[in-house]
């Protein structure tokens, strides 16, 4: 067993208190498009999706294709929303000085709104300069796939069962598990939906916690247990 020197944490719905806040975004605009759904039902059906998916998703209820233009705007009606309005998980900050392990951030959100979301809510100079963004290559290569995790575990110099990865969605449990790492489900965000820990299990989370200040004392744990099969 390998004992954790890195946690990896996903940033909307682990860090900052935003999906409920990125679907009221969304949902701006697809409701020009007769999408009619509560952002609460939005989330537990596309949290951690990235746009292109959650357009085929919408398309395929619709019966209909929608213009290429609704990713651009959905983006943009996102950004806007999460940078002015997304709030900081409680706990967040102070756990962070809890850890003796490195850290770093790994999302699918676009860099800029990472810097300005988190800096807004005074987490992103805890995490400077790793944050990742599935949105630095070209093209972006996002979540299910564990590309962007693997890029975290490296630059850590570090090999994946050293690295323990925090995170709130399916798409991004699954990413963790295919790169290797160790992966806890977090339930404590407002978009959380009574059977998400369960779904969080089934895509492969070894626990679930729905305060970040469980983290310390399950990173210890996880330390002196090999995990799942």
């Amino acid at each position: 067993m390998s004992e954790i020197q890195l946690v990896i944490f996903d940033c909307d719905g682990v860090l900052l208190d935003s999906e409920i806040v990125a679907a009221a975004g969304e949902l701006e605009i697809y409701s020009k498009y007769g999408v009619n759904i509560e952002p609460q039902e939005f989330c537990e059906r596309f949290a951690g999706m990235d746009s292109y998916a959650v357009k085929a998703g919408i398309e395929q209820e619709l019966g209909r294709e929608l213009p290429e233009k609704v990713i651009a705007e959905t983006r943009t009606a996102v950004n806007e929303k999460v940078i002015n309005e997304a709030r900081i998980i409680k706990g967040a900050d102070t756990v962070l000085d809890m850890l003796d392990q490195a850290r770093c951030v790994c999302s699918n959100a676009p860099p800029e709104r990472l810097k300005k979301a988190l800096g807004r809510v005074g987490l992103y100079d805890k995490f400077r300069p790793y944050v990742f963004s599935a949105q630095d290559s070209a093209p972006p290569v996002f979540k299910p796939k564990p590309d962007l995790i693997l890029r975290a575990v490296e630059e850590f110099k570090l090999k994946p069962d050293e690295a323990i990865v925090v995170e709130d969605s399916v798409h991004g449990i699954q990413a963790a598990k295919s790169a290797g790492t160790r992966v806890i489900g977090f339930t404590g965000a407002s978009h959380t939906y009574p059977t998400h820990a369960d779904e969080l299990i089934d895509a492969g989370a070894e626990t679930v916690i729905s305060r970040l200040s469980e983290l310390p004392a399950i990173i210890e744990a996880f330390s002196a247990w090999s995990g799942l099969e």
